[in-house]
């Protein structure tokens, strides 16, 4: 399966099983043997497919290095950024030269932007291994890093030239880390697609991964040609991150997996809009009720909604006092809800309240 990404410079999004050793193929399609590669991966999946795209693209006749950084979001920093620019340097890269991320959503965010800014922008092609990354990060352009007073806060958009996806590789991954994906899947589910939502509940989305992957990249697909740059649209994919976002920063982006965080934002933004009669009735208890399936968390237990929405200040989707959630009219359907952050805290007080009193009852 194939999908062509119509942004300024078109790419495809290879969807197929044994992709990971075609990496090469693909590469020589595109680029002049000349070109010199660097492979940027990470610790956990360098180990498991690092020598067989390094041999593909080898054996399709491109001379390889490659760059290794410690895996976790807590190493998603300008300190490991630096490091890739130095390896860059010393294999003497240039504008003319290429990247290949192979990972996670970390890999592809910090590779991608080590790609936009080392001589002020070279080429990259995405390799993404995880869940998460194959239906949402590898695609859209969105490159960056983590710092300590918010997430995603420093970065680019460049869109990679293709991004290679093997369903396959995800075997190998740990449980914990499709969970962690299935937070992303059923977001796209909640926005855009009421029957990948179905499919989602009645199990059938999960035992064919490769056409659940290639319906969420479809409809990222869209909304990035309809918005390459964020400043419309394509805010609805951000469902759920915004108070995700800020419970991930703090756990100190490491205690709460992105996936996870999400999740808990899509749940608690839903239950307000549904108190507020602007979503659907039942459409809370029916996202719980997935993200139970899913065996994602729905709440956290060690942040009050205070503490969460303080730390959204520097939320790239707020403007001033004005905080912007995107939620669901239904599943399938969104809107932007604009409120003051200080209404907002008072507003989960009273549903907490109420919810509290209900429970009881």
């Amino acid at each position: 399966m194939v999908i062509t990404v119509k942004t300024d410079v078109p790419y495809n999004v290879i969807i197929e099983n044994g992709a990971i050793d075609k990496v090469g193929e693909v590469v020589a399609s595109m680029y002049k043997s000349t070109t010199k590669v660097m492979l940027i991966s990470e610790t956990n999946v360098f180990p498991i497919y690092g020598d067989r795209v390094i041999k593909s693209i080898k054996d399709a006749g491109f001379a390889v290095s490659h760059f290794v950084y410690e895996a976790g979001e807590q190493n998603k920093t300008m300190e490991t950024v630096m490091q890739m620019y130095k390896a860059l340097g010393d294999a003497g890269f240039t504008r003319t030269d290429l990247i290949v991320t192979l990972g996670g959503g970390v890999t592809g965010d910090m590779g991608g932007f080590a790609a936009a800014t080392f001589l002020r922008g070279m080429d990259f092609i995405q390799v993404p291994t995880s869940l998460l990354s194959q239906v949402d990060a590898s695609v859209g352009g969105k490159t960056g890093i983590d710092m300590p007073f918010g997430k995603n806060l420093v970065g680019a958009f460049h869109q990679p030239r293709a991004v290679i996806t093997d369903p396959e590789t995800l075997k190998t991954l740990p449980e914990d880390y499709l969970i962690d994906g299935m937070g992303e899947v059923v977001k796209y589910g909640a926005i855009w697609d009421e029957e990948l939502f179905a499919d989602l509940e009645s199990g059938k989305a999960l035992r064919d991964l490769p056409a659940t992957i290639y319906k969420c990249v479809d409809c990222k697909r869209q909304l990035v040609e309809e918005d390459a740059h964020d400043k419309g649209n394509r805010i609805i994919l951000n469902f759920g991150h915004t108070l995700g976002h800020a419970l991930e920063k703090l756990h100190g982006f490491s205690g709460l997996s992105h996936g996870r965080a999400v999740a808990i934002g899509m749940l608690k933004v839903t239950r307000l809009s549904e108190a507020e009669n602007l979503t659907e009735e039942g459409t809370s208890d029916r996202l719980e009720a997935l993200l139970k399936k899913m065996h994602l968390p729905t709440d956290d237990a060690e942040f009050p909604i205070d503490k969460i929405i303080d730390a959204t200040a520097l939320d790239k989707k707020s403007t001033g006092r004005i905080l912007n959630l995107v939620c669901i009219k239904k599943i399938g359907e969104t809107f932007v809800y604009k409120t003051e952050r200080n209404l907002l805290v008072l507003k989960y007080k009273i549903l907490e309240e109420q919810r509290s009193r209900n429970a009881k009852a």
